[in-house]
């Protein structure tokens, strides 16, 4: 009876979502999320200060090149030999990769070159882990869009807390401290999915080469014209709007308000990503990416707030507000992906569209510092804005988008 619980069967298991695995799930994403919004703050402060705007973008740029470049193969790997084994090993990695940047900063000023290679590799495991995040909700869930509401949720109170925790470790110690809490979460992180015991379903899977792999991924990836129709779109959102944002908020957050505004900034994002949750987990649309496309034109609201410099307390708002729409429509678009794709290719097709979403990340990241020297950044995030509008536009007038129902 243990077991059948736990797994999310049987007629008492069919409406909970609380079993053991998705709780142990639950703590490994909690815990190595609020490690990475810690991260995005100490890179953004530290890495700036030392070696300015175009050093954050190019630290952050090698991280997402890697990531794109390594996630096909991820999803290839998560398929052949599971979710889970892929997430652990990659956690490895990033407590090594993390641990030596802390050391380097704990026993000086590290130089760039190291931490392009730690932020190579640690996107690189990144890329490898990330597959298997999509994949292992079927596994551990039976109520897919509940479970990604409450997994956002986690996230939503990581970028809460993260942001605040890493300013306040930043002021009181210093970057080491930040990279070394890091390493401990993603050790944490593989010690909760080592402890998981769900298994993909299905009886053995038939012999095949890598190659033979990732055309099946792509052919099925290919053939669902709402999700390739999404990821052109997300390239441009991707470049334009999220790669610049870091580089650019924290410098223009920091210079104006001071590096305290930057974390209750960000603060304020994940206040919006609970609320974006919250009402993801009651809100059950017909057509999921109609409606997450109206849902996104409230990301407008961050680069505006940043541009058009207002006080604080406005600038939260912003955040806020933006936080609340990118809540709601990644767990239209997750839940889309995780009911939409059959559960054998589940991790090569997650593979292809996070590589074609974040392949504008890492294009705006890398641009952001020399283009903000010629233009004036404010102006850039005003772009931001225009782009964002567009992008729910785009979304809402694409039909095969529009016109997805709900599994």
């Amino acid at each position: 009876m243990t077991a059948i619980l736990d797994h999310g069967v049987g007629l008492e298991g069919s409406s909970r979502l609380w079993t053991r695995d998705f709780t142990l799930y639950f703590g490994a994403r909690s815990v190595s999320l609020l490690g990475d919004a810690m991260m995005q703050v100490a890179a953004a402060l530290a890495v700036g200060k030392i070696y300015g705007v175009s050093g954050v973008g190019y630290v952050l740029a090698v991280w997402t090149l890697a990531a794109v470049g390594f996630v096909v193969f991820g999803g290839v790997f998560a398929d052949r030999i599971g979710a889970r084994t892929v997430m652990i090993g990659a956690d490895i990695v990033r407590v090594a990769t993390q641990g030596v940047v802390a050391v380097a900063f704990l026993t000086g000023t590290p130089p760039l070159w190291l931490l392009l290679v730690c932020s190579s590799l640690a996107g690189t495991a990144a890329g490898m882990f990330q597959p298997g995040v999509n994949g292992m909700i079927p596994l551990i869930a039976r109520d897919p869009q509940r479970a990604n509401a409450t997994l956002k949720i986690a996230d939503a109170g990581s970028q809460l807390a993260g942001p605040a925790l890493a300013g306040l470790i930043m002021a009181l110690s210093s970057a080491g401290v930040v990279y070394s809490l890091n390493a401990a979460t993603f050790a944490f992180s593989g010690l909760c999915l080592m402890l998981i015991r769900a298994r993909p379903a299905g009886g053995p899977k038939r012999s095949s080469t890598v190659l033979f792999d990732l055309r099946r991924g792509w052919t099925e990836f290919r053939s669902r014209t709402w999700m390739w129709s999404v990821i052109v779109i997300w390239v441009f959102f991707g470049m334009l709007v999220f790669g610049p944002q870091i580089p650019l908020g924290s410098r223009l957050i920091g210079e104006r308000l001071g590096d305290a505004a930057y974390g209750w900034a960000m603060a304020g994002l994940g206040a919006g990503t609970v609320v974006g949750g919250l009402i993801a987990i009651k809100l059950k649309p017909a057509r999921p990416l109609a409606a997450g496309g109206v849902a996104i034109f409230g990301f407008t609201f961050i680069p505006l707030s940043i541009a058009l410099e207002p006080s604080l307390p406005l600038l939260i708002a912003g955040h806020l507000v933006g936080g609340c729409a990118w809540a709601f429509w990644s767990v239209m678009w997750s839940t889309s992906v995780q009911t939409q794709v059959p559960g054998d290719v589940l991790n090569r097709v997650t593979a292809y569209e996070v590589a074609g979403s974040v392949s504008g990340v890492a294009v705006g990241q890398a641009l952001v510092g020399p283009v903000s020297e010629a233009v004036d950044p404010r102006s850039l995030l005003f772009v931001s804005a225009g782009v964002c509008v567009a992008v729910c536009a785009a979304l809402l007038t694409t039909r095969p988008i529009r016109n997805l129902r709900r599994v």
